[in-house]
């Protein structure tokens, strides 16, 4: 009996990691995948249920463990269920997107007035 395997890029999309299948073959092949710590750059790398999968997505990194291996790309709680998360929580989930200065404002404030705008402006240094 032969041991089952799938395409990586089918896999990452399969377990909705990319919006598509294009998108996965993308991050495959620029080498920014490594499985089981050694660097991929083919899309048609097969893998296998216990392959840990390293790679890029958004502003983090993705360590993940994979646990079963998928027919059809299905709903969410299903794609949840081929993989277990190894990636550490991130300090940047937490925060927020723009951490500039002028970006937090106190709750219940509501919009700055245009004065407010431009203090903000002068501050940054705009003219």
């Amino acid at each position: 009996m032969t041991d089952p395997t799938l395409r990586l890029d089918k896999w990452l999309w399969y377990a909705r990691f990319f919006k598509t299948r294009s998108l996965a073959t993308g991050v495959c092949n620029a080498g920014r995948l490594r499985i089981g710590g050694e660097i991929v750059s083919k899309a048609h790398h097969k893998v296998h249920p216990g392959d840990i999968l390293t790679f890029p997505q958004g502003r983090q990194i993705r360590v993940v463990k994979i646990l079963a291996l998928a027919g059809r790309r299905g709903p969410a709680p299903e794609a949840q269920a081929l993989y277990e998360d190894l990636s550490p929580p991130s300090k940047e989930s937490r925060l927020p997107r723009d951490t500039g200065p002028g970006a937090m404002r106190e709750p219940g404030t509501g919009r700055p007035t245009k004065r407010d705008r431009r203090a903000l402006k002068k501050l940054r240094g705009g003219d």
